[in-house]
């Protein structure tokens, strides 16, 4: 009874931390269209994981580790932020594609809780078919800035 009193403690402490923390969830539209969420983690770091489509035919998922490289005091209200770090996609399309990632970005989120953002995101990697495999060039279209919008909570 003691032991289960102590982990339900410990799974209390652990839901509230977690809930303390600021997060968004929303869409990143581009060359891809995916869901995004948002979790902070280390005072204005966030770790960013992303599912969708890349390039329209298939289906990737991302994760990123973004550091907050400065917030500019540009306005009164709201909080701007530049961002950037790495990452990993894993994808499927005719095969599977591996891949590290890079993200660069700057937000802003209004005063109420919504968050916009334009960032670019490449990916370098490996496709893996039948039998076969090549060099990912499709994560070249990360160069293409993407915008999102967010629901921060």
């Amino acid at each position: 009874m003691k032991r289960i009193l102590i982990i339900a403690a410990m799974m209390l402490g652990l839901t509230l931390a977690a809930s303390a923390q600021p997060k968004a969830i929303g869409l990143r539209m581009g060359y891809y269209m995916e869901a995004s969420y948002q979790h902070t983690v280390n005072g204005s770091d966030f770790v960013e994981a992303n599912f969708g489509t890349f390039g329209y035919n298939s289906m990737d998922i991302s994760s990123t580790y973004n550091f907050m490289i400065a917030q500019p005091a540009w306005t009164s209200r709201g909080e701007w932020g530049f961002y950037a770090g790495p990452g990993l996609a894993l994808g499927f399309f005719n095969g599977t594609t591996i891949a590290v990632q890079g993200q660069v970005g700057l937000e802003y989120t209004f005063w109420f809780p919504l968050q916009l953002s334009v960032d670019l995101k490449p990916q370098f990697g490996a496709w893996i078919g039948n039998h076969s495999s090549a060099y990912f060039k499709g994560g070249l279209y990360g160069f293409i800035p993407s915008i999102s919008v967010r629901y921060r909570f």
